[in-house]
């Protein structure tokens, strides 16, 4: 007879088995799938299909793969997003699990451990710095401000295109746009221009140029995981050699404000006993102002504060020059816009005074110039995430870790929300539905969207749409031999003209007056 002993025994197999079977099945129960994709090759994955214009790419894969896929580069898993309601799923539904922005070995090099705001874990330190950012650096009373130093540096483009137009000279529009946009920044940044070559502001302007070219180039280090320790390419010392004079070039600046700081907290003081008036409140010192401001709630470390300059300078400048040089392109190619435009600044502006930022809330045509040119021609064509955690999106597994890639420039070409997508249509912003581009609405995302958009968006809309009225309003602009521009775009991760938007500046009579 069996006993309670042999019961007990019985019971406990039972029970044993019966969890180590339960906890294998959650075990090896099935996740959902991960999304489609090509056939991976060894080690380096799927890179050989991003060549040689990877959002075009990557838009031809998404026409066979749909609007979410899976590409592995190298080691690094990725998925793809080319559709407005993926991007509303990623940036909005799962926002919270795509706030991160993944760094490369150049970028955490040169940013000292990615200590700007940009590419910052999110965190209590981000979240600080995007409150700075928001409130004191790029925040309305700033950028108001700095209105003279934009007005003044569009005024002086515009007297060189006058000079060059009366001499007939071709000029390089994009290399001159650049020079514009640079010498905005430096003037706001440091109190210097970036035009001259012979002093400390143009010898950044240089610096960054290198910097700009170091880190769009694809480095083994990144992707390859075998090359993660391994210099394959010898970028390693290159970037090193470029950290180390971009970090002199930045104490330099700072020694330069501290030093002013000094003489004014030493200075005379006039006779209401406060000081002077002639200390320029840059954004280094503001920065500078909140690194020793000790009621602070997170103090700001100094490579932070360089960081932050180096960080204006690579996202401040190619964004504004890039969009009016594709705006130039595209109204050369479609004068019966640039007529309507000119009109529209002719009937409010008049012609006895130039544009101003204050006239763009009235010029609604020009701003659906600058939309339709940044739906085509968006400045960064993907921008990326990364997953810091698990989550199921579209009936999909998604790891923690996983690089989130959102094509702008084929979400801005879905023919599901633009009609004649390819066709450069101003008139399609101008009717009773306003389509903003500061990420709310998903089938325009020019700046990204959510926590983690350009917070520099507001200051990049003052310059895009003033420089470029002023151009409509001032020149007619001539390419060789009458031909129209070639819209090709250039290799590589930027969208950038693969041949320069070469022209001459012929002057309306009227702003040869109004610039004397």
């Amino acid at each position: 007879m069996v006993d309670i002993q042999d019961y007990t025994i019985l019971f406990l197999v039972w029970l044993i088995s019966t969890l180590l079977v339960r906890a294998i099945f959650l075990k090896t129960r099935a996740k959902p799938p991960l999304p489609p994709g090509p056939t991976a090759f060894p080690i380096i994955g799927h890179l050989h299909l991003l060549r040689p214009i990877p959002h075009q790419a990557l838009h031809n894969l998404s026409e066979r793969y749909g609007p979410l896929f899976y590409l592995s580069f190298g080691s690094v898993p990725c998925v793809v997003v080319s559709s407005p309601e993926m991007a509303k799923e990623f940036l909005k539904n799962h926002e919270m699990s795509f706030c991160n922005r993944p760094s490369t070995v150049a970028v955490r090099c040169l940013t000292y451990g990615a200590s700007d705001f940009s590419f910052a874990p999110y965190g209590p330190y981000w979240k600080f710095m995007k409150q700075i950012c928001m409130s004191q650096l790029l925040g309305g009373q700033t950028l108001d401000r700095f209105l003279d130093v934009r007005q003044e540096e569009i005024e002086v483009f515009l007297k060189l295109m006058l000079q060059k137009g009366q001499e007939g000279k071709e000029v390089n529009l994009g290399e001159e746009l650049m020079t514009l946009a640079n010498n905005i920044i430096s003037r706001m940044t440091m109190s210097k221009r970036c035009s001259t070559t012979d002093d400390e502001a143009g010898d950044v302007r240089k610096l960054i140029e290198e910097v700009g070219v170091i880190t769009g180039k694809f480095n083994f280090q990144d992707y390859i995981w075998f090359c993660k320790n391994i210099d394959v390419q010898g970028f390693g010392k290159r970037i090193k050699k470029v950290q180390v004079r971009l970090d002199s070039m930045m104490e330099s600046i700072l020694k330069e404000h501290e030093e002013a700081r000094m003489k004014k907290k030493n200075g005379k003081t006039s006779e209401n006993g406060e000081l002077g008036d002639d200390f320029s409140k840059d954004l280094v010192n503001i920065l500078l102002d909140i690194m020793e401001d000790e009621s602070s709630e997170m103090r700001l470390s100094r490579e932070s504060v360089k960081a932050f300059i180096l960080e204006m300078f690579t996202t401040g400048t190619g964004t504004s020059a890039g969009v009016i040089q594709w705006a130039m392109a595209e109204l050369i190619n479609h004068q019966n816009i640039f007529k309507k435009a000119r009109e529209e600044i002719d009937s409010f502006v008049g012609k006895k005074r130039h544009l101003k930022e204050s006239d763009i809330p009235s010029l609604p045509y020009l701003q659906a110039i600058v939309k339709e040119t940044l739906r085509l021609h968006p400045s960064g064509p993907l921008f990326t995430r990364e997953s810091t955690q698990d989550c199921n999106i579209g009936g999909y597994h998604i790891p923690p870790n996983t690089r989130l890639l959102v094509n702008v420039w084929a979400i801005g070409r879905d023919p599901n929300y633009w009609e004649n997508p390819m066709e450069f249509q101003p008139e399609r912003f101008m009717g009773s539905s306003v389509i903003d581009v500061r990420g709310q609405h998903y089938h325009l995302l020019p700046f990204g969207s959510g926590r983690r958009s350009c917070p520099g968006t507001s200051l990049a809309l003052q310059v895009i749409h003033t420089t470029l009225g002023s151009m409509i309003q001032c020149f007619d602009w001539k390419v060789v031999n009458g031909e129209s521009v070639d819209m090709s775009e250039a290799a590589g991760i930027s969208l950038l003209m693969e041949k320069p938007l070469m022209c001459v500046p012929v002057a309306r009579s009227q702003c040869k007056e109004i610039m004397g």
